[in-house]
């Protein structure tokens, strides 16, 4: 599994924008599509509006003949960077999680729907994620929850790595190997499933759980991702960090490389996204 998302890290890790970088953009953008299609998937391009340009979000799910029916479990990542960052952690560590399950799934039989999507433009206000959202809410089509990844591949074991967001109710732990789980009350069902497959088959990667009220509006740093624009359709959604600047020094930075990674934890991550996804899609249909 490490090579694999080695490779994926590879083919997308490099300035991922819009107006500084568009040709990688695109790049990425192909890259993902051309993965997805080689798994057996369908791929939608579904195009916005934002920035002065058209863009596009990549989802992908199983062909309509063999996909189970009822809301799907969307799992998804963004696939743009700030300007002057090649986005290792930022986000191409959640698109290879991403890939990897998706590859992993697409093999074994689905008795409900995953859906798969890498958002661009999420550095940009969400305008990605929040065109798609409001494009379901549009046209009255139910989600079962969404999981979100946003940097989840730097990870360090010494005390002093990780610094607490403000006002977060509980209490933070300061080595900085955990994995946050940050979810709204209509996705503690979800919030829930994923804790326990933690428990159960990752349990060497700690979970730190917290469900926010309402749509997070009382902690802005609960919001910074595409989670948010479920949460504000009305949507059941959660993210999955590794706290991102709250314990990574190089957020947002040009020194956002491959080599400060820790791809043990970016393998645990995917190990937990898989089972997580698993688990939800065996569900027998009448039991939700």
């Amino acid at each position: 599994m490490t090579n694999r998302l080695l490779a994926h890290l590879r083919a997308l890790v490099g300035e991922r924008h819009p107006h500084t970088a568009a040709a990688s953009l695109l790049a990425a953008e192909e890259y993902l599509s051309d993965q997805f299609q080689r798994m057996g998937y369908e791929v939608e391009r579904h195009a916005f509006e934002g920035m002065g340009g058209v863009y596009r979000n990549i989802v992908a799910e199983l062909p309509a003949a063999v996909r189970p029916s009822g809301p799907p479990l969307l799992v998804g990542a963004h696939y743009d960077t700030v300007p002057g960052s090649p986005g290792a952690d930022d986000n191409a560590s959640a698109l290879a999680v991403l890939l990897e399950s998706a590859s992993v799934l697409s093999r074994e039989p689905m008795g409900r729907p995953i859906r798969w999507i890498a958002f661009c433009l999420e550095e940009e206000d969400l305008i990605g994620s929040r065109a798609y959202a409001a494009a379901l809410k549009r046209a009255h089509e139910q989600l079962a929850g969404a999981i979100i990844l946003e940097c989840v591949g730097y990870a360090r074991s010494e005390a002093g790595t990780q610094m607490a967001p403000p006002h977060v109710p509980i209490a933070v732990p300061t080595v900085g190997n955990f994995l946050a789980v940050i979810g709204n009350q209509t996705a503690l069902p979800l919030v829930g499933l994923l804790t326990e497959a933690g428990r159960q088959t990752v349990s060497e990667l700690p979970l730190i759980p917290l469900v926010v009220p309402g749509r997070g509006e009382q902690l802005p740093d609960t919001r910074r991702s595409d989670h948010a624009a479920f949460w504000d359709e009305g949507y059941p959604a959660i993210m999955l960090t590794d706290t991102a600047n709250f314990r990574n020094p190089h957020y947002h930075k040009s020194t956002d490389t491959i080599d400060t990674l820790n791809l043990e934890f970016v393998a645990l991550v995917t190990r937990l996204v898989t089972d997580t996804a698993r688990r939800w899609a065996a569900v027998e249909r009448h039991d939700t």
